[in-house]
């Protein structure tokens, strides 16, 4: 196995809490739209691309206006977050750190830009982060980019490990392994490995048998994620 690709939310962090404030301060400044932020209604969201959650939460706007209210609380969330950063889940640094000698450790989520170097930061593993992908930047979705990290790192084979329905799709999309962690936010129809620590990961990356012929990959017009 060359790498693990990780999801943020509800693998490494729960940020919902913070976010839930930062958003609210700017939804409280728009009394047209009726939904405010709890960190429930955030854990029932996160996974989606940005857009498709402001579609789902600010039906009474239109798309252009639904997007740049969504770009409004993002704003707020990373000077929230810079300042508070999210709870970060047990063992989550440590095993990164660990699992960074061995392999490739990569990001891949569903965000804005700027949020996955946000999390790096808080982190403290910019280091040991191999690359990092995400709609903010390439307009695409979770097994879009899952793909992408895998072809311009030449990767021929590498698990995800995240937490939602929407992981096991992209999973399936990208031909790659999915590992289900038990303590995030989501309840994904099947997996193929399941931690209830994210530390197993160490015991479990040995044990699992890839297969032996390479994947398949695209050939993409971006080969480079924008500085």
């Amino acid at each position: 196995m060359d790498a693990l690709i990780l999801d943020i939310d509800g693998t490494l962090w729960d940020s919902t809490a913070i976010v839930a404030q930062s958003w609210n301060q700017v939804l409280d400044t728009h009394t047209e739209v009726a939904f405010r932020a709890t960190p429930e209604k955030l854990k029932n969201l996160f996974g989606r691309t940005l857009y498709e959650i402001a579609a789902i939460i600010f039906p009474e706007l239109t798309t252009s206006e639904q997007q740049k209210l969504i770009d409004k609380c993002c704003e707020s969330e990373h000077e929230y977050l810079s300042r508070c950063p999210g709870i970060i889940f047990e063992g989550v640094v440590e095993t990164i750190k660990k699992l960074a000698k061995q392999y490739k450790v990569c990001i891949v989520s569903n965000c804005e830009a700027g949020y996955i170097e946000l999390v790096m930061k808080a982190l403290g593993i910019d280091e040991d982060i191999t690359d990092y992908e995400c709609p903010g930047y390439t307009g695409r979705g979770k097994g879009y980019n899952i793909k992408l990290v895998m072809e311009r790192n030449g990767f021929a084979s590498a698990i995800y490990v995240g937490d939602t329905q929407g992981d096991l799709e992209a999973c399936r999309q990208a031909s790659l392994p999915f590992v289900y962690c038990k303590y995030g936010f989501g309840q994904p129809l099947e997996w193929d490995f399941a931690i209830d620590r994210f530390e197993e990961l160490l015991e479990l990356c040995p044990k699992i048998e890839m297969p032996k012929k390479k994947l398949t990959t695209l050939t993409f017009s971006e080969r480079r994620r924008p500085d």
